[in-house]
């Protein structure tokens, strides 16, 4: 009774929240989007016989798409074949002169983003092996953008009556808090992820908390759900824990909701899946899967393609900072990108200069000094590119004392997730993913987006300050089909991927050398013989 009671507040609260906002035709177009999103988790299929509410409004789907279409018709995205350090340079120097956005760099190619007005202004600069080599991923980004939308969101909602909460019974308020069909059916607003953390822990209050790591520049709170079992005995030490993180660059929704997805996963099958359950009693795992709320909220209110956060700049008329070059370790503000605050790769002018990054590092030193934590591992989430990559990224200079486990871990990380659906992932130093390569560079392999050179990034942080041995970010799908703008159809499976590679992942760190017997497609895959000693 205690849960269904706890249940039928919090989803009243957001059926109220949003029928308020609904009710009242002064209410921004911000905040009419905010509480259609909301109830975009309400008006589900499966409920839409329970919820009257859910109307469908075309000439708002219209207006929607219109929006869209003004917005980014013209933008495109380009392939270019990069192969020698001269190319390299040239391409960042027309890069660089014109500010475009570089959504991904591999070792052979670099995707960019750019308007087709300037994509003549473009080639006038590159040389011309470059123009010959490129190729048009993307004519018209605008159909990408609106396919990562929930249908809900690009619809006005009517709401009917506050007091319509009380048609919901307990058992039609509990589906709709405990079913992944709906949940993960769609990409959700921050209102409905915060709601929804909010069930978990009012769901499974013995092992689930919800904490709150700080506060980002525009006053949100980042919020997370440690996950664990403890034993009742007394603790005589730290408890180790792992932290797993998402929507550091604002547009990387899929980030957000495989972070969701394995927080789900761990919460709902403790006790009933071994490894899983080993995982919880051993060690915490905190999720937080919205590192960067304001760029979050702006991307679903203003611009689906924002990255940085949302702080002011040197520039009035460029905000935000990239958050994942503002750490303290390595950080490095000398660099064009990082210099430049209309750039994508703005770094600060000091290291922990945004708000989110600083407010992260205070709480991890804060649950360590007090003698409760002890991280032992992090997984930040990206996209895209497919990528498992490991410390250090501000120097490949530089090797880190664990490389040789670093190395086996994410080639066993890339085979659970080849496992679990045939994805191919690859693995390397994070400085070859996102370092430069200069004109004296002895190789032109190890090519990456000036958006992301230089140090200050999350795991180097926590590796070299938290202790963290075990950090890695991994860069979700695809591969430059739909790149950032991941279709709705991609949620679960990405979550299926990250959920099997997180099982390896622990049951490594237990001493498993990875996942000794788990099932993949029905199927049970051994592993591993004999455990291994991990030194955590």
């Amino acid at each position: 009774m205690r849960l269904n009671r706890a249940l039928t507040l919090l989803a009243t609260s957001v059926i109220a929240t949003a029928a308020a906002s609904g009710a009242d035709s002064r209410i921004d177009s911000k905040s009419h989007r905010q509480s259609s999103a909301l109830f975009s988790l309400l008006c589900g299929t499966p409920l839409k016989s329970l919820v009257g509410a859910c109307n469908d409004h075309s000439s708002a789907t219209a207006s929607f798409h219109t929006r869209l279409a003004s917005k980014y018709a013209d933008h495109m995205l380009l392939r270019f074949n990069i192969s020698s350090a001269s190319e390299h340079d040239a391409f960042y120097s027309a890069i660089d002169t014109l500010l475009l956005d570089v959504w991904s760099v591999t070792k052979s190619h670099a995707d960019v983003r750019v308007r087709a007005g300037h994509v003549k202004a473009l080639m006038g600069l590159l040389p011309a092996t470059l123009v010959d080599s490129h190729k048009v991923l993307s004519h018209d980004l605008s159909a990408h953008v609106s396919g990562t939308y929930p249908d809900k969101f690009k619809q006005l909602f009517q709401a009917q009556d506050a007091a319509a909460a009380a048609g919901y019974s307990d058992a039609h308020i509990e589906r709709l808090a405990t079913s992944d069909d709906l949940f993960f059916r769609d990409y959700q607003p921050l209102p409905v992820i915060s709601k929804w953390m909010q069930l978990l822990q009012a769901m499974f209050p013995s092992y689930v908390r919800l904490v709150t790591i700080g506060h980002t520049y525009e006053g949100r709170e980042i919020t997370g759900l440690r996950v664990g079992q403890a034993s009742n005995a007394a603790p005589t030490e730290p408890r180790k824990t792992i932290l797993v993180t998402g929507g550091l660059h604002a547009r990387e929704w899929i980030s957000t909701s495989s972070v969701n997805y394995l927080a789900w996963t761990f919460v709902t099958r403790y006790g009933k899946d071994r490894v899983i359950t080993k995982v919880l009693q051993s060690f915490d795992v905190v999720f937080v899967p919205v590192m960067n709320p304001d760029g979050f909220e702006y991307t679903w209110s203003t611009d689906r393609l924002w990255r940085k956060s949302r702080q002011p700049t040197p520039d009035e008329a460029c905000r935000g900072l990239d958050l994942d070059h503002t750490f303290g370790f390595g950080w490095d503000g000398s660099s064009a990108a990082h210099t430049n605050p209309c750039s994508e790769g703005f770094a600060g002018t000091a290291p922990f200069e945004a708000s989110e990054s600083s407010q992260l590092a205070e709480w991890a030193r804060n649950v360590t000094s007090d003698n409760s934590t002890r991280f032992i591992g992090l997984i930040d989430l990206h996209s895209y590119s497919q990528q498992v990559l490991y410390p250090y990224s501000y120097s490949c200079n530089v090797d880190p004392p664990n490389l040789e486990n670093l190395e086996e871990l994410a080639a066993g990380l890339t085979k659970a997730i080849r496992l679990a659906d045939g994805e191919i992932y690859t693995v390397a130093p994070a400085c070859e993913a996102v370092g430069t390569l200069s004109a004296t560079s002895a190789s032109a392999s190890a090519l990456g987006p000036r958006s992301e050179t230089g140090g200050g990034s999350a795991i180097d942080w926590f590796y070299h300050e938290m202790g963290a041995h075990y950090s890695y970010q991994i860069k979700l799908q695809d591969t430059g089909i739909y790149g950032f703008l991941l279709p709705r159809d991609y949620i679960i499976p990405s979550g299926e991927e990250v959920l099997s590679a997180m099982k390896y992942f622990g049951d490594f760190l237990l001493g498993n050398n990875g996942i000794e017997r788990f099932d993949v497609g029905g199927q049970k895959v051994m592993a591993a013989d004999e455990a291994g000693n991990v030194e955590l």
